[in-house]
C-alpha cells in the first residue's frame, strides 16, 4: 500500500481485494483479513475497492523495516537504470 501510495501521490487508492491478492500472489481472504486488521488499528479505511491511507507513519511502523528496505532497493534500481 505504501509503495502504491508513493506512485499515486494520493491517500486514496482504488484497489480491490481481488487485485491486491493477484498482485501479491495470496488468497483474497488473506487480503480481507489484513485490511480488517489495518482498519482496526486506524491505519486505513476501505470500502468496496477504495482504500484511504489514514496513518502513513503507522503503516510504515507496521511494515517493520520492510518498506524502508524495499524503497531503498527500488530507488537504487531506478537510479542505476537512468542514462548518465
Amino acid at each position: 500500500l505504501l509503495m502504491t501510495q508513493d506512485r499515486a501521490h494520493s491517500d486514496r487508492l482504488h484497489l480491490t481485494h481481488e487485485f491486491l491478492a493477484m498482485m501479491l500472489g495470496v488468497r483474497r481472504a488473506g487480503i480481507t483479513l489484513a485490511a480488517m486488521a489495518l482498519q482496526g488499528h486506524g491505519l486505513i479505511s476501505y470500502q468496496r475497492g477504495d482504500i484511504t491511507v489514514l496513518d502513513r507513519a503507522g503503516l510504515i511502523e507496521a511494515a517493520c523495516g520492510c518498506y524502508t528496505a524495499d524503497r531503498s532497493i527500488y530507488r537504487r534500481v531506478i537510479t542505476e537504470g537512468e542514462a548518465p
